[in-house]
């Protein structure tokens, strides 16, 4: 069992587990930790759990759990402190968590998405509750070999596999798993329990490239993020597009409780009796109506249009301006809940469709102030909008490359067009 690894040898970072092992190797864990890992339920459904005991229950680790293990690090309901009154007193009591667990099964769009919410929950002001769960939570992901219906993680850049951030990650090979270590945590893991894995082989390292090449070419979903974040970030996108998505939500906030990287929540004090009482953290969504409603009663985003577009600029270019990476992780999964269609694939579409369409009428526009100005022909004309369709680069910069006008021809013309007198006067 042991293979090319013996007693007190440092174990590499590339091993095998057998499939008639893992139960065991779960087992084991289970014994010293609290395991999470994707069950399916008796109603079909395949979501992550707390197993108390490996050998009654079915794990499936060919689905994306319907829900993003985003509850254990960050649950919907939280008490924060409890307080009591003494006379005009008062005393506070903290509750932290302190638990030891495995989050095994991660999919690779989720782990990504918990080390987006490590960098939000630790940045300026540190969250000790979301950071405690998290110091205490040894991640082991397994790449996505056949990406669902719905999963657009490569347009995101979030996976199927990962490079980087887990602790462990498995690759499913038949009818053994393919291991990398990435992180200290788990290399804990594997050399505690070494008896269960192998040194991997270079057919094994064959085997898996080949599969992360197969797995990247099965998607079925592919949407362009940079493309839509440059619009929104140019305002290139227009107020009947903001209408009509608002239009179609029903305010439910479904999209952000599936969103694995949706944070935002709300305080409160509740009373528990005369004299005791306590402070819960509450999930929140910006795309629910009182989420920005102030205390005398204002909301300065009333409008659903409003709040649906806060939540797609939060998404795309506020996230990537603060945090270097898009909060969107491209996991399907508010496409899969939303009936009004006003998820993540349908946005970025419809964004970069019109976006699409309105540049080439203004590209057209374009083209035919310059054949009019006598600067190219027609044919000239055909030839550059055909490349610019291949190169998406602006009309004007296409003319430019190609050696058909210069800048200045292209201003003058505008010029001329627009009846602007410091131009107008220099024609000729």
């Amino acid at each position: 069992m042991r293979g090319t690894v013996g007693k007190g040898a440092v174990m590499p970072n590339e091993l095998i587990l057998n499939k008639e092992h893992l139960t065991g190797f779960l087992r084991k864990i289970a014994k010293e930790r609290e395991l999470i890992a994707p069950i399916k339920n008796s109603y079909g459904d395949t979501l992550f759990e707390v197993i108390s005991s490996v050998d009654d229950v079915s794990l499936d680790l060919e689905s994306r759990p319907a829900m993003p293990p985003k509850d254990f690090f960050l649950p919907p309901t939280e008490t924060l402190f409890n307080y009591q009154r003494e006379g005009k007193q008062y005393r506070f009591e903290e509750v932290l968590p302190d638990v030891s667990r495995v989050l095994f099964g991660l999919r690779s769009c989720d782990l990504w998405a918990i080390l987006f919410l490590d960098v939000v929950f630790q940045e300026n002001f540190k969250d000790r509750y979301y950071l405690n769960r998290r110091s205490n939570t040894i991640l082991i992901n397994i790449g996505c070999h056949e990406p669902m219906l719905n999963c657009f993680c490569k347009s995101a850049k979030s996976g199927p596999f990962l490079t980087q951030g887990y602790d462990l990650q498995l690759t499913d090979l038949g009818d053994r798993f393919f291991v990398e270590v990435g992180r200290p945590r788990g290399r804990e893991l594997v050399d505690k329990w070494d008896y269960f894995f192998t040194s991997a082989t270079q057919k094994d390292r064959d085997e898996q490239y080949e599969i992360v090449l197969e797995a990247e070419s099965k998607f079925g979903q592919t949407v362009d993020l940079d493309m839509a974040t440059s619009r929104l970030i140019n305002h290139e996108v227009d107020d009947a597009l903001w209408e009509e998505l608002g239009n179609r939500c029903q305010g439910c906030g479904g999209c952000a409780y599936v969103c694995p990287t949706c944070y935002c929540f709300n305080i409160v004090d509740r009373p528990v009796s005369e004299t005791q009482g306590e402070r819960v953290r509450m999930h929140d969504a910006c795309t629910l109506a009182g989420f920005t409603r102030l205390a005398g009663g204002y909301n300065p985003r009333q409008e659903r249009s409003r709040r649906i577009r806060r939540r797609f600029y939060h998404k795309l270019p506020f996230a990537i301006e603060k945090y270097h990476r898009p909060s969107c992780v491209g996991c399907g999964r508010c496409m899969e809940i939303c009936f009004g269609r006003v998820d993540m694939i349908h946005f970025i579409k419809m964004v970069c469709e019109r976006g699409k369409k309105a540049s080439q009428e203004a590209s057209l526009r374009l083209g035919e102030i310059l054949v009019q100005a006598g600067l190219i022909s027609r044919e000239e004309l055909k030839v550059a909008l055909e490349k610019q369709a291949d190169t998406g680069k602006p009309l004007g910069i296409q003319l430019i490359e190609d050696g058909l006008t210069t800048t200045k021809e292209i201003a003058l013309a505008l010029g001329c067009q627009l009846r602007i007198p410091e131009t107008a006067g220099t024609e000729g």
